[in-house]
């Protein structure tokens, strides 16, 4: 018996059954290698977008003519670089000027009527008490004179009630008589004639006040309308200005003129025509967009991300490190805007410049391999719509 066994056991070994053991060990081995892995591994799932570049951190300006005309100058020179305020274009704006100069004269001879009759009323409403003075001082001087008259006239009165006392007891003649009472009748007149001369007086004093009132009124009623001329002119001048102005279209911010439009002068430009752009100096950022689908939710602040440049191909220059930063919350035309801090030293072989284009990979989450299979099955028995630029997984190693 015992022979017998000993000639099975040889016959088995002479079959593999060392190999086919080993064998089986290997592809438990794996097995149990590969279930680790799709429990324990890590991958990365990625979002990618076709529609990214590298731009600066403050927003291209464009510069657009606010009017229309011919052009007369231009300083128009792609790459060069402009301070905030430095001309770039110059329309035709000798019209303005000729309006601008025709009324800047008519509001310096406005000017210049308000002075003179600034002064004439300054020198009325100086001389009018000096003149009041006078006439009431003369008025004064009447009433003195008509208080003597009137005095003259009570004493000349009763000397001729005392020469007609007289006459009738014939002490005295008829011919003093008479004289006494004719000088009594003329120092009456007189007197009367006096007050008439006072009250004359006190009526033309009254009616030179209301002259000067008058006058005073019309001078400052027209100087009022002159400073009305005044104001519309000076709006009409700040028009005027502001019209040759816009005549000269200067850069809005300091920076780089990275694009210019083929004018020259005697060529003529519409309201509203692009002349060019400024790119301001500044940190480079790179922009991306993604379906809503693929971005909302999904790409956060702080997720790593790839650039990879179209020019530069990034098995010899590399890929670009960047990070999300910003993410929009609303769509615009279709997707989602997403903003990413780059990392130049991460590719030192490519000249960084506005601009440029390219792809962007950005690492939404790392998951185990499993969970990503069921995530798929799921996705797919419940008819899950997947993104439109659907979602990349590479091993958490790579």
């Amino acid at each position: 018996m015992p022979a017998a066994f000993s000639q099975i056991m040889r016959a088995l070994e002479a079959d593999g059954f060392r190999q086919t053991f080993w064998a089986i060990l290997f592809g438990v081995g794996l097995a149990g290698a590969v279930l680790g892995w799709g429990f324990w591994g890590r991958v990365n799932i990625y979002e990618v977008s076709r529609q990214a570049r590298l731009e600066v951190e403050s927003e291209v300006h464009p510069v657009a003519a606010s009017v229309g005309g011919r052009v007369v100058a231009t300083h128009l020179v792609l790459g060069q670089k402009v301070q905030a305020g430095d001309l770039l274009l110059e329309l035709d704006a000798e019209s303005q000027k000729l309006q601008l100069a025709e009324e800047q004269a008519r509001v310096q001879a406005l000017r210049r009527r308000i002075e003179a009759m600034q002064e004439e009323i300054r020198t009325e409403d100086e001389a009018w008490p000096k003149e009041q003075k006078a006439a009431q001082a003369t008025i004064e001087e009447a009433r003195s004179r008509q208080k003597e008259a009137e005095a003259a006239a009570r004493f000349a009165g009763e000397e001729g009630a005392r020469l007609k006392r007289l006459f009738a007891e014939g002490l005295t003649s008829k011919t003093d008589l008479e004289r006494g009472e004719a000088e009594a009748e003329q120092k009456q007149a007189a007197a009367r004639a006096l007050t008439l001369a006072v009250s004359k007086m006190e009526s033309e004093k009254e009616a030179k006040e209301k002259v000067h009132q008058a006058r005073s009124a019309k001078l400052k009623s027209e100087m009022v309308s002159l400073e009305g001329q005044v104001g519309t002119g000076t709006e009409t001048i700040k028009r005027c200005e502001y019209e040759i102005n816009s005549r000269r279209i200067v850069a809005p911010v300091a920076g780089q003129l990275a694009e210019t439009a083929n004018l020259q002068p005697g060529s003529f430009v519409q309201s509203g025509d692009k002349i060019g752009a400024v790119l301001p100096s500044g940190e480079l950022k790179a922009v991306a967009h993604f379906p809503p689908l693929a971005a909302l939710g999904r790409i956060r602040s702080g997720h790593p991300a790839r650039l990879r440049l179209d020019g530069f191909p990034w098995t010899q220059y590399g890929s670009v490190a960047a990070n999300v930063t910003r993410v929009a919350n609303e769509p615009r035309e279709g997707t989602v805007r997403v903003e990413l801090a780059v990392d130049p030293r991460s590719a030192p072989r490519i000249p960084f410049q506005h601009g440029l284009p390219g792809s962007l990979e950005v690492t939404v989450e790392r998951v185990a391999p499993f969970t990503l299979l069921l995530r798929t099955v799921g996705k797919e028995l419940t008819g899950t719509p997947q993104p439109q630029s659907a979602s990349n997984v590479r091993n958490a190693s790579q």
